[in-house]
């Protein structure tokens, strides 16, 4: 065998280096999207702390909920909430329906719940 035939030719070796950077970009596709889901869980799971927050002192209150909106904010885990409470009334003048959506800083909706309230 002589000298020239040993080794890897230039497109062989361009074309390992091509498979390994698909393989990677891939990876890191994934990495990414992994990250963000779990960030996204987490605001979920805190947005939900806030809401039922939230609604837990609607139901705790000695008296029926006035009908309308209210703002409130939120720290969860060192993040801030927006929590909007929407109290509207029900076919049965007994029950009020309140709704909290939660919102993160940048004002976008993250979770909302809802509960009927009883009179007491």
């Amino acid at each position: 065998m002589s000298a020239a035939q040993r080794g890897f030719t230039l497109v062989e070796v361009l074309v390992a280096l091509a498979i390994v950077a698909i393989a990677l970009a891939a990876g890191l596709q994934a990495t990414s999207a992994l990250t963000r889901n779990a960030e996204r869980q987490t605001d979920v799971v805190l947005a939900h702390l806030c809401a039922e927050n939230q609604l837990v002192q609607v139901r705790l209150a000695q008296q029926m909920p006035s009908i309308g909106d209210s703002r409130a904010t939120c720290e969860q885990a060192g993040r801030s909430f927006m929590v909007q409470l929407t109290v509207s009334p029900t076919p049965n003048p007994q029950f009020r329906r309140a709704d909290a959506q939660v919102f993160d800083a940048q004002q976008l909706p993250v979770l909302r719940l809802s509960t009927i309230v009883g009179r007491y």
